[in-house]
């Protein structure tokens, strides 16, 4: 992943849970970084440790992590750090899950070796989208669901979220159906 994810996955941890705790996940982690390049990739599972580190020192699940993270990253790494592309997103929820592909191709100019999940939109209706996601990466759909959770707050919409499809029950893919 690259650096970005991992600075404000530090961000995160640091404003919600402190300084302490995140030299104490460091250690548990076996990290020795303490400032991540945005534009550089590292390990996958260097982000893996963090959130499996973080997850033994404040006593929420991995998957609370990610989800709260998700939210964490659309409130504040992307709306602070990728402000003129959040606002071209759309208008509202529906348009900005509906220009997700060209959300993640502009950002793919500004990070080439970009590796970003495929979402799109399967089906949509008043109300509601269900929505297809795949990634190469395991275990993220819960940052999905946070992702969306921050979306909502950010279009000021009050959600609801069904994990429809799961790619760990041995679908190729995941979906989720949102609904307002």
């Amino acid at each position: 992943m690259y650096g970005l994810v991992n600075r404000s996955m530090k961000e995160y941890i640091t404003l919600h849970f402190g300084d302490g705790v995140w030299e104490k996940v460091k250690e548990t982690a076996g990290i020795e970084t303490d400032t991540y390049i945005s534009n550089r990739g590292y390990d996958d599972q260097e982000t893996y440790a963090i959130v499996g580190a973080l997850s033994q020192h404040v006593g929420l699940t991995p998957t609370e992590i990610l989800e709260e993270f998700g939210v964490h990253w659309i409130l504040h790494t992307g709306r602070k750090g990728y402000s003129e592309l959040f606002e071209a997103g759309g208008e509202n929820l529906q348009e900005f899950l509906e220009n997700l592909p060209n959300f993640h191709t502009r950002i793919s100019f500004i990070l080439p070796k970009l590796s970003p999940p495929k979402f799109r939109v399967l089906e949509k209706g008043p109300g509601y989208i269900r929505l297809y996601y795949n990634s190469h990466r395991d275990g993220l759909q819960p940052f999905v669901v946070g992702l969306l959770r921050g979306l909502g707050e950010m279009y000021n919409t009050t959600l609801t979220i069904q994990h429809t499809l799961k790619r760990a029950d041995g679908a190729k893919h995941d979906e989720f159906t949102i609904q307002w």
